[in-house]
């Protein structure tokens, strides 16, 4: 499966972005998918994940503002109240191998990150 993440930018502390991650070549439904963040000199870091049968996990720290959904053979980020500290590259990811959903080298197959950038 290839994957697409899009729909970053520059936005204010406060605001709200949405972003996309358009999957090709297999039908997405059929994996554990998750968005991954990686802020500049720091690991890579779990933001959510949606697995196959349709439960969601959040990373504790996000619950209530970030919220992920998957229509067709696209993912989704809806992230609210966006904080200067959510300015990271956000990744998107598909296949987990095991069941530790929230690590990053448990994902197969990763799409280039999207770029978001919170103003104070």
């Amino acid at each position: 499966v290839q994957l697409q993440a899009s729909g970053g930018g520059l936005v204010q502390a406060g605001g709200s972005l949405r972003l996309s991650c358009a999957a090709s070549g297999h039908a997405l439904r059929s994996y554990t998918a998750g968005w991954f963040r990686q802020a500049p000199g720091k690991e890579r870091e779990f933001v959510a994940h949606i697995r196959s049968s349709g439960v969601i996990t959040y990373a504790d720290s996000l619950k209530g503002r970030f919220t992920i959904s998957r229509a067709k053979n696209t993912m989704y980020l809806q992230m609210n109240n966006l904080k200067p500290e959510d300015t990271a590259v956000y990744f998107c990811a598909a296949q987990v191998i095991g069941t530790q959903y929230s690590l990053p080298g448990a994902y197969s197959y990763w799409g280039p990150g999207t770029l978001v950038t919170v103003s104070s």
